[in-house]
């Protein structure tokens, strides 16, 4: 039993450093460059979140403008889509 410890022991020791050899852990060994890298994914998640936001909303806009059976959804899209359109 104790001989399996070990070996598990060894195994995990083994693991973590080929882990702490990997490029990505290296970035974390600076602040600043782990810093660095938490802004730009910051960065990048905030940009995907309002493209991704404004993308559903098209689309649900573009939906909702062609129930024109419904007359308040679709006035409503309507409006909202030529105010868009203005923007441009």
């Amino acid at each position: 039993m104790n001989q399996d410890h070990s070996k598990d022991t060894k195994r995990l020791a083994d693991a973590i450093e080929t882990l702490s050899e990997h490029k990505f852990m290296r970035i974390y060994e600076s602040t600043w460059k782990m810093i660095w890298a938490t802004f730009l994914r910051g960065l990048a998640f905030g940009l995907g979140s309002v493209l991704g936001a404004t993308l559903l909303v098209y689309i649900l806009v573009q939906l909702l403008a062609q129930i024109e059976f419904i007359p308040i959804f679709g006035d409503w899209a309507l409006r909202l889509i030529s105010e868009i359109e203005k923007g441009r």
